[in-house]
């Protein structure tokens, strides 16, 4: 069994979720859906054995905001 982490945030009139221990994300209507989606897609990464998932243990974390004027 493995413990994932993700974030989800809204963008438009959708949230997306992603995980941070694997390069899969995914979408929904609302944060539940979202977050469904998210599941059933590593699900999926993990059955698919020739994409050699590549698991990242992710411990403490955070989240954070900084500007970059360009």
């Amino acid at each position: 069994m493995k413990n994932l982490k993700y974030i989800i945030y809204r963008e438009g009139d959708y949230y997306v979720s992603q995980c941070l221990n694997i390069e899969v994300a995914s979408f929904g209507s609302t944060i539940d859906e979202a977050l469904a989606n998210l599941k059933e897609a590593v699900e999926l990464y993990f059955e698919d054995d020739k994409n050699g998932a590549v698991f990242h243990e992710v411990g403490e974390f955070m989240l954070g905001e900084f500007a970059l004027h360009a």
